[in-house]
């Protein structure tokens, strides 16, 4: 008797119904179903990733990390609709009660959301890896680290950029050692009409070969750019290995043409006017 009287009230407390409204209601027995399934998916979840990272190399694990984070999230959503549905929920009736409502977040989420989807398409196609150096909206950086909504890179003078990833699907991206880690990069400096323009080729070539960042293969460049309003120009172009150092290795070489035009009695002219005032 005594246990029939327990089982009733086991099975009252199961039964009892919380009523938020007319239509929308559930019981302590969905709720600890809901509860049950909801574990058994997150163990299940454990167990597929720890199986999948076990076999992938180590440089992949952190992204396959970062995007099953998110489907994790999108099966949890998914299942905790199924289950309510299959118990009785009615979910129609909940989903209209509070559709302003979910429009409202939508709207508020919308970057949120766009930045998860490109860092999706980020880890997939591989178009950015941590060590890259970027350009993006004139900054540079080193990448440290992808996640799923936001990318950071470290500056050469050390500062850390926070990238949200929507700004790859809307701004222009340069990935500057994506073709490996010798970059090209060149200096332009005009001189006065009138100097010896073999002269300053192999003053410019002098300069660039001076430098112990550029390397001796390929061999700097200089171009004879154009013929400027008040100048000659030129452009030395020479290769280095590491394009994080580019602009202090283009102001070393800088210094080191100021430096042989000088010696060299070569002028450097800048833009001159000559107003007349009549009377």
């Amino acid at each position: 008797m005594v246990k029939i009287l327990k089982m009733n009230k086991v099975k009252e407390i199961l039964n009892y119904n919380f009523q938020f409204s007319e239509n929308i209601h559930i019981t302590v027995k969905t709720i600890l179903i809901v509860i049950v399934i909801m574990v058994l998916t997150a163990l299940l979840l454990k167990g597929i990733k720890n199986l999948v990272t076990r076999k992938l190399p180590a440089n992949d694990k952190p992204k396959f990390k970062s995007v099953f984070s998110f489907v994790r999230y999108f099966i949890y959503l998914v299942v905790l609709l199924i289950t309510m549905q299959n118990m009785g929920v009615q979910l129609t009736a909940i989903l209209t009660a509070s559709a302003a409502l979910l429009v409202g977040v939508g709207l508020a989420l919308q970057t949120f959301f766009q930045d998860i989807i490109s860092g999706i398409f980020i880890l997939i196609d591989q178009s950015v890896h941590v060590g890259d150096i970027i350009e993006i909206d004139g900054k540079v950086g080193r990448v440290v680290e992808i996640k799923l909504r936001t990318t950071r890179a470290v500056t050469i003078d050390n500062k850390v950029l926070v990238i949200p990833n929507h700004k790859y699907l809307t701004s222009i991206l340069y990935n500057w050692t994506e073709n490996g880690v010798l970059t090209r990069e060149s200096v332009s400096v005009g001189v006065a009409y009138g100097t010896d323009v073999e002269k300053v080729k192999l003053l410019l070539i002098e300069a660039a070969n001076s430098n112990t960042s550029v390397l001796d293969k390929p061999e700097p460049l200089v171009l004879f750019a154009d013929f400027g309003e008040s100048s000659l120009d030129f452009k030395i172009i020479f290769t280095i290995n590491n394009s994080f150092e580019a602009s202090i290795v283009k102001s070393e070489v800088r210094f080191k043409i100021n430096e042989l035009f000088k010696e060299n009695n070569i002028t450097i002219p800048f833009p001159q006017r000559d107003i007349y005032i009549q009377k």
